[in-house]
């Protein structure tokens, strides 16, 4: 270690003045430039980002839990005499250790161990042992747990305090985590910069009595005291969570706020149309557009006439008619002749949508373009030049639409559908592709309703835009959950019913090919079942793997009826249009999220007909899985289904951005938390009044480098 580190941050006599937002990651103790390129996944670059690396839950080795009191899934400490110990030879050798407590008994199981290791576990000795307890064919398991054995029984638990576990990344092991944070703990978070005033705090967190700061704060999380309640850490309900958790909150407000100034000061093409074309378009459609896309339609049209780049959020349950609102602000931008892609994150959705353009704008003399990655290479090289010389005004297509290749001599209009199924680096490759000096206007939409709670906090720099009207004849769909195992036989006579009435149905399974891995039923196997099943009625199959000729082949046979069931997996998730289709089944709906199922379920109740949709699942149900099932056959509501899925899954999940690891919090929930979010706005006013300097700082501690995602 370099003398420079040693001193700053090793614990040496030498006191360090250095703010940790500037002290480079670095500077501690274990940390090269290899470890220091795996912490910048997590966005930590410097010792402040160290600090606010808080961690997410605490393993409990302080007291010990009774045998007979285990909960499943619970990490916790038992101490137990030993009763057996043996080799058992089966599909592995494991070495299995049986011991007890007086309230009940359980199972050490242990596939890697040594001569010595089985010798250790006496009959009668003791064991002291923390890991996680599994439900086992005899009751509940520890599988290698940390373990220690002696003659005497032990008292208390392996630790005095509770042990914090972070969020890491491949590389970067908990023990690392423990030692860098009780570095940067000891020697700099003496100088860590408060940046709010007391005046800018809500009250519950400024009582005389029970104020924390900052650094006792970061502290008493990273650290908790001796006699903490676990139960307050895992709530976020103590007044260390509660501080760090409303400047969080604040940090992403402004940072929001900062986004949205950002954008007044852009440039974008107005937009406009005519009346008369405008009615053409309506002729196309076909039919009367409802209350509500006569609303949207209007804000839209509104905002893209305007010289600032319009950012709306169209949200619109499953089958409430988003892409007429795409339509006419594509018509608009064609008539401005400014050119508009629209993309989409699947083939199938994509060429739903072009085929849907093309017969609404090929009669107005409109060409509409087709890119995606299995486009063949002449049609493709043709569509790129038309783009690149200003000759094609739409272009339609998947993620084929951001890629270096491709130019637009005028890009003003960008619509994403599904958006949050979207990373946000493929959101902003396709604003950097408008001319220079120009923003695009943009359109996003998703048949995933935002909740209230996500859209105050996410989308505060969208226009939001509801389509809340679904279009006269389309009925609720009625939704029954079944087990696999004792009725399909049934389902199967259900849909040659449906079938013999002159219905369509749709079967979706979670697999393409039979695994090994996974306990689930395949869309092949499937297939060839119901062909044997079903004599004399047409069963197609379409999957991902597929070619897109194939794929396009199998659907416009369904279309036309001349395919009566299709097996298909979640490919058929979106965009998929058979109004004759009224009988969905989902096999293994226990694996698949609430607005997949929601969203599968909206491909039937689009024709006339009462439609059904039917999740069978597999034994055993967990509690999610039976919570997710109970919702879909109590609910068609997709705003009420949002908020179950929020609560579920969390917000990164929902919004797309986990996979990225963009916008996720570090300590804050939105749904946990969302009653301090009405004090966010008048805590932000008073910050922006007393410490305006403080809030570019604020948004670098808890959005960082971060921040350019929240523009996408």
């Amino acid at each position: 270690m370099s003398k420079k580190k040693s001193n700053l941050l090793s614990g040496s006599n030498k006191e360090p003045t250095a703010n940790p937002a500037e002290v480079p990651v670095t500077s501690l103790s274990g940390v090269g430039p290899q470890m220091a390129a795996k912490l910048e996944r997590l966005h930590v670059h410097n010792v402040q980002d160290v600090l606010f690396h808080l961690p997410h839950r605490y393993d409990d080795r302080t007291s010990v839990t009774e045998i007979g009191a285990l909960l499943p899934n619970l990490s916790t400490v038992i101490i137990g005499q030993v009763e057996l110990s043996q080799v058992v030879f089966g599909r592995r050798r494991s070495l299995l250790v049986r011991i007890s407590d007086g309230t009940g008994s359980l199972t050490i199981r242990m596939f890697y161990f040594s001569r010595q290791q089985e010798k250790g576990f006496k009959r009668g000795h003791w064991v002291r042992c923390f890991g996680e307890a599994r439900r086992g064919a005899k009751g509940f398991e520890l599988i290698h747990p940390e373990y220690r054995v002696s003659a005497e029984k032990p008292e208390g638990g392996f630790e005095d305090t509770l042990k914090p576990v972070y969020p890491t990344t491949e590389g970067v092991s908990q023990t690392l985590w423990r030692k860098i944070t009780e570095q940067a703990l000891q020697d700099s978070l003496p100088h860590i910069n408060e940046l709010l005033t007391q005046s800018c705090l809500p009250p519950h967190l400024i009582d005389a009595s029970n104020t924390v700061s900052l650094a006792d704060a970061i502290k008493a999380i990273h650290r908790p005291a001796v006699g903490t309640d676990i139960a307050s850490l895992r709530a976020a309900t103590s007044q260390a969570h509660q501080r760090l958790i409303f400047e969080e909150l604040l940090a992403h407000h402004f940072s929001l706020k900062k986004s949205r100034m950002d954008r007044e000061t852009e440039i974008a093409m107005p937009l406009t149309l005519s009346k008369q074309r405008y009615a053409d378009l309506l002729e196309q459609f076909g039919f009367e557009l409802t209350n509500a896309q006569q609303r949207v339609c209007a804000e839209v049209s509104a905002n893209l006439q305007l010289e600032k780049p319009m950012m709306r959020l169209v949200q619109g349950d499953v089958g409430s008619g988003k892409t007429v609102v795409a339509a006419q602000a594509i018509l608009q931008a064609a008539e401005t002749k400014v050119q508009s892609v629209l993309m989409a994150p699947t083939e199938l959705l994509a060429e739903q949508h072009y085929q849907t353009l093309r017969e609404w704008f090929e009669p107005l003399g409109l060409e509409v373009g087709w890119l995606a990655s299995k486009t063949p290479a002449p049609q493709k090289r043709e569509t790129l030049e038309k783009l690149r010389n200003g000759e094609l005004l739409i272009a339609v297509g998947t993620h084929a639409l951001i890629q270096e290749s491709v130019e637009y001599r005028m890009l003003g209009l960008v619509v994403i559908d599904e958006q949050h199924r979207f990373g946000v680096d493929q959101r902003l490759a396709l604003r950097e592709k408008t001319p220079e000096g120009r923003a695009a206007h943009q359109l996003v939409m998703t048949a995933t309703p935002i909740p209230r709670t996500l859209a105050m906090s996410f989308y505060a720099d969208l226009d939001v835009s509801s389509i809340d009207e679904l279009p006269p004849g389309r009925k609720t769909v009625d939704t029954v959950v079944i087990p696999s195992e004792t009725k399909r036989q049934e389902v199967i006579e259900r849909v040659r019913s449906a079938c013999q009435q002159g219905r369509q149905v749709y079967w979706v399974c979670p697999l393409i090919d039979e695994s090994e891995v996974l306990n689930a039923q395949a869309a092949t196997d499937t297939e060839q079942e119901l062909q044997i099943q079903l004599e004399g009625i047409n069963v197609g199959l379409v999957h991902g793997r597929l070619k897109a000729a194939e794929k396009e082949q199998v659907m416009n046979a369904f279309r036309k009826a001349q395919i009566q069931v299709l097996v298909a997996t979640t490919v058929i998730e979106v965009g998929v249009d058979v109004p004759n289709a009224s009988l969905m089944i989902i096999e293994n709906s226990e694996r698949m999220g609430l607005a997949q199922l929601h969203q599968l379920r909206g491909r039937v109740g689009r024709g006339s007909e009462k439609s059904y949709c039917i999740l069978l699942y597999r034994q055993p149900l967990g509690q999610h899985a039976k919570e997710r099932l109970k919702t879909l056959r109590e609910t068609n509501d997709g705003f009420v289904i949002a908020e179950k899925d929020l609560e579920m899954r969390g917000a990164g999940e929902l919004l797309g951005t986990r996979q990225t690891g963009s916008l996720s919090f570090k300590i804050a929930d939105i749904l946990r938390d969302q009653a301090l979010l009405p004090q966010i706005e008048p805590c932000a006013k008073l910050l922006a009044e007393a410490k305006p300097q403080n809030i570019d700082a604020l948004i670098e501690r808890w959005v960082g480098s971060r921040e350019g995602y929240v523009n996408a």
